[in-house]
């Protein structure tokens, strides 16, 4: 079930590519009205987690930084914050911490100062674009801004107050294992990395491993498999004539378009509304 009794200071405490703050409201109006525990494979910022602040939550991210970030603002969020306040916003003090992922010094990082450098990189790095190469090194340019919000201390502590108030689990492998947990009466909300609108906008660089449509394939056969077994979803993607014929051969599935902003994009003309899709396989009373 959804805690009703939310704390507004519980926001997504990174920028992600396609993160769903600006959706929300699109979402909340289709999400199911009862379910037993929270599942999202693709966690990114977790906007929506925190909007729904559920008691009950398994969640998952094939990037590894990212989770063990969400860990240490679970279980040390004081000494996170005292770390995050030592960084500097300069272009060669950026660059020097960047590229410590180059050299054997990261695996002697602890784990606070690697989600130290993780959130400090991602609010200042160019757009807030956390990008790695095939290697997994951390490759987005500085983004020379005058103040960014590197340490935003009310938020980091109310996300970990949430995070220890309620039974939320964290995990960083495949989706089909963590949808393989899922019971009947469970939901699972899925925002995988978007099948692309067109060769240019193909970005899957939050990890090394990236996601095509084969595995977009894979993942319609897991939301059949949800389906069979009873388990409630709720999938966010790109209105493409693929995405839209992959989940339209279901009757059981509604198909929702909505329009959705563009913000992160290297280029500031192609920053625009695009239509995306919400694809849920239950009715408004559920």
């Amino acid at each position: 079930m959804i805690n009703y009794k939310k704390n507004n200071l519980v926001l997504p405490i990174v920028k992600w590519v396609g993160g769903k703050r600006q959706l929300l409201e699109d979402i909340n109006n289709v999400l199911p009205r009862s379910f037993n525990t929270y599942f999202e494979p693709f966690l990114g910022g977790g906007a929506v987690l925190f909007n729904l602040q559920p008691k009950k939550a398994i969640v998952n991210d094939l990037n590894k930084e990212l989770i063990n970030t969400y860990n240490v603002v679970k279980n040390n969020v004081e000494e996170l914050i005292i770390n995050l306040s030592k960084h500097k916003n300069e272009s060669a003090y950026f660059y020097n911490l960047r590229d410590i992922d180059r050299t054997n010094n990261f695996k002697e990082l602890s784990n606070i100062d690697k989600a130290s450098r993780f959130i400090y990189l991602n609010k200042t790095c160019y757009n807030g674009l956390y990008r790695v190469n095939s290697l997994g090194e951390f490759n987005t340019p500085y983004g020379n801004y005058k103040n960014p919000n590197i340490v935003n201390a009310p938020t980091l502590k109310a996300v970990s107050e949430f995070l220890n108030c309620n039974d939320i689990k964290f995990y960083s492998c495949d989706f089909e294992q963590i949808l393989n947990m899922t019971k009947k009466g469970d939901f699972v909300y899925l925002d995988p990395p978007y099948d692309p609108i067109s060769e240019t906008s193909n970005f899957t660089g939050y990890n090394e491993s990236g996601f095509n449509r084969d595995s977009q394939l894979r993942l319609k056969i897991m939301c059949d498999e949800l389906d069979k077994r009873g388990v409630k979803f709720l999938l966010s993607n790109s209105a493409t004539e693929f995405i839209l014929n992959l989940y339209g051969d279901n009757h059981n599935y509604t198909i929702k378009q909505i329009s959705a902003k563009r913000y992160i994009n290297c280029q500031a003309n192609k920053r625009g509304s695009v239509k995306e899709v919400l694809v849920y396989n239950y009715g408004d009373k559920n």
